[in-house]
């Protein structure tokens, strides 16, 4: 078994080839990614190699989520965003708590390493979703 296919089998996912490239593009990139910008990297030049279709993206991508190795991120722009979700966060609400910065120049949003501390939140309530989003310029766009 791969490394890829372990995470994926750690995680309840049953590793296909499409899954074991889906995860493996997402755990590649630095910035997250929109569901287009995973289909356009999936498209093949040649005719007889035909890629998934729209609905086998869409359904891997609920299955990582729900099964918490991605996350969704809402940066304002209209257009979710997913990137893969810190394998080492072991929090409460079984959700990384952390934030994200969205670079409103070359529009790239990120994961920040910053947590979101667990004593911050009422314990009166179950959180099910946290999206902090800072918004700015990043600091290849701030250097042109």
């Amino acid at each position: 078994m791969t490394k890829t296919e372990k995470i994926l089998s750690y995680h309840g996912i049953r590793p296909t080839k499409m899954r074991s490239k889906i995860y493996k593009f997402l755990k590649r990139k630095q910035s997250a990614v929109s569901f287009t910008d995973l289909k356009k990297a999936f498209v093949q030049k040649s005719e007889t190699n035909k890629t998934a279709n729209r609905t086998t993206f869409y359904r891997n991508l609920k299955i990582f989520e729900d099964k918490r190795l991605i996350h969704q991120i809402n940066d304002g722009v209209g257009v979710a965003k997913y990137a893969i979700s810190d394998e080492n966060a072991k929090v409460k609400y079984g959700i990384d708590l952390h934030m994200h910065f969205h670079c409103t120049d070359c529009r790239k949003t990120i994961c920040l390493p910053n947590k979101i501390s667990e004593e911050s939140l009422p314990d009166d309530y179950e959180v099910s979703d946290v999206n902090l989003v800072l918004k700015g310029i990043c600091e290849k766009c701030r250097q042109k």
